[in-house]
């Protein structure tokens, strides 16, 4: 498969049994020296622990259930966090700057979050079986995703009602809304028998509308068609009819091909038109500000869940892979850019040997992966196995 290049800066979460320190040093220095060395890391806040507390721990039958099902709630929740993102893009017009600001964790830049992280024991009580941490985590996660989703339809709902109201100030008089262009004045009100009706009448057309509206109809009141207003393509005018005739006149107007607007004078629909767009305005920018507010806050708190999911599942697999009792040290590596792929080669390269014989090496002494060697651990690992346990986290 293609190596494709992460969607955001890229951190390896690693664990490695203590035994792999050399003997006699403090093994989580020793280790983070030697992968700062192994990996040719430009700085050394590219390594750095990763401090993971030790979990309740049941049968290793339910360990290996509930590394199925932390695996699925992995992938569910960076989902909810791209997802999320994907909002934040939207509300914000893809300004990157505003985006940017917008991610923080525990009011911190989410990198600086994700170097500097600690178990939240006050939220996530270790003392809890996994079992129990792992659904606390996913019901915070999915009530977070429902509600940011139902608010999120709810603003677009308003942004296209808003875009709508505009639209029908932006068009010609054939189809704009009328309500801020005609007065009352312009209208025969309050006759039992009389009607006012609107014709936008094409500026290539308007001679022959002269010349022709009187006799459209048998009862149309002679010299009563008034301009209006005027725009670039119409003139529209307004021409008075007795009550009973205008269904014909209107008909006539659209065999013509003049365009009859329909439209009654009310004060009352009148105000509410004004007022139409400044409510459609006010309620789309409340709803903007609801979804930002709730859009930061689902980053914070489903990225933060996240990363603590990302937690148990190394303390799960170390258990499983590592054998008990939990010795195992935890790190976080910042591979380079433009050798993310050597830094995953790099590894298997010094710890491929933890595999056993999952991994042999090659004629040239290199590590290579015995697929074979793979088999009779089928029922508990997948495609991706490797010879140590990592995670890749991208930051979204």
């Amino acid at each position: 498969m293609a190596f494709q290049a992460p969607t955001g800066p890229l951190y390896y979460l690693i664990s490695l049994p203590s035994s792999v320190a050399p003997a006699g040093a403090d093994p989580e220095s020793a280790l983070v020296r030697g992968l700062s060395t192994t990996l040719n890391l430009p700085s050394k806040d590219d390594v750095a622990q990763f401090l993971i507390p030790h979990f309740k721990i049941g049968t290793l039958d339910q360990l290996v259930q509930q590394s199925d099902e932390i695996a699925k709630a992995d992938t569910q929740f960076e989902s909810v966090v791209s997802r999320t993102v994907d909002i934040l893009k939207a509300v914000y017009d893809g300004k990157s700057e505003q985006v940017a600001a917008a991610k923080k964790v525990s009011d911190k830049p989410v990198e600086t979050y994700l170097k500097s992280f600690q178990w939240n024991a006050a939220k996530y009580r270790v003392d809890k079986p996994i079992a129990e941490l792992l659904d606390t985590l996913s019901k915070e996660v999915f009530a977070l995703d429902g509600d940011l989703k139902t608010v999120y339809t709810n603003y677009m709902l308003a942004k296209n009602n808003l875009g709508a109201v505009e639209r029908k100030q932006i068009g010609n008089l054939s189809t704009r809304s009328l309500h801020d262009i005609v007065k009352k004045s312009d209208f025969v009100i309050g006759s039992e028998y009389l009607e006012t009706v609107l014709v936008a009448v094409p500026k290539a057309s308007v001679k022959q509308f002269i010349r022709g509206y009187e006799t459209l109809v048998p009862m149309v009141v002679p010299r009563s068609a008034d301009v209006i207003t005027t725009d670039d393509e119409f003139y529209l005018y307004s021409v008075t009819v007795f009550k009973k005739s205008v269904p014909e006149f209107l008909h006539k107007c659209r065999e013509s091909k003049w365009y009859p607007r329909e439209f009654k004078w009310s004060d009352g629909v009148i105000e509410d038109l004004k007022k139409e767009k400044d409510k459609a305005f006010e309620q789309e920018r409340r709803l903007w500000g609801e979804v930002v507010r709730l859009a930061r806050a689902t980053y914070a708190d489903s990225f933060q869940a996240w990363i603590h999911l990302k937690s148990i599942r190394v303390f799960v697999e170390s258990v499983l892979r590592y054998g008990l009792p939990p010795d195992f040290i935890s790190v976080l590596v910042k591979p380079p850019v433009a050798s993310i792929q050597k830094a995953k080669v790099a590894l298997t390269q010094k710890y491929g040997y933890l595999a056993g014989n999952a991994f042999t090496k090659d004629k040239k002494g290199k590590i290579v992966r015995e697929d074979q060697g793979l088999q009779e651990y089928s029922t508990i690992v997948d495609t991706e196995y490797e010879a140590f346990v990592i995670y890749e986290i991208v930051v979204i």
